[in-house]
C-alpha cells in the first residue's frame, strides 16, 4: 500500500477535487481513505436522553485511494519503493527523494 495514515494528499478527482488534507484513517481491504475535513456528510442524530435536543453531525466519509495523490513540496507525486539496507522505503518517482 502506497498511502499511509498521516500522509498529506490532494484529491485528484470527484466533488472534492483540488482540496488538500491529511489522512486520518486507511481502509486497506476497501481500498479507501478518510481525509480530515473532506467529503463530509451531514447526519441527523436523535436526542439520546429526555430533555436533550437532537443535532446535525458532520461525518467524514471514505474516498477511494485511486482518487488521491501524495503531496511532496505542494505538488502531487507518484511513489515507488527503494531498498536501503534491509528496509524498503517509499520514494518519490519524480525526484527520487524519500517520502
Amino acid at each position: 500500500m502506497k498511502i499511509h495514515k498521516g500522509d498529506n494528499v490532494i484529491v485528484i478527482s470527484g466533488s472534492e477535487k483540488g482540496k488538500k488534507g491529511q489522512i486520518s484513517r486507511v481502509f486497506a481491504e476497501k481500498n479507501s481513505v478518510i481525509i480530515e475535513g473532506l467529503n463530509l456528510l451531514k447526519r441527523h442524530q436523535k436526542a439520546r436522553k429526555a430533555g436533550q435536543k437532537g443535532q446535525i453531525v458532520e461525518k467524514a466519509m471514505p474516498i477511494n485511494m485511486s482518487n488521491v495523490a501524495l503531496l511532496e513540496g505542494g505538488k502531487p507525486v507518484r511513489s515507488g519503493q527503494k531498498k536501503v539496507g534491509e528496509k524498503w522505503i517509499r520514494v518519490s518517482r519524480k525526484s527520487g527523494k524519500e517520502i
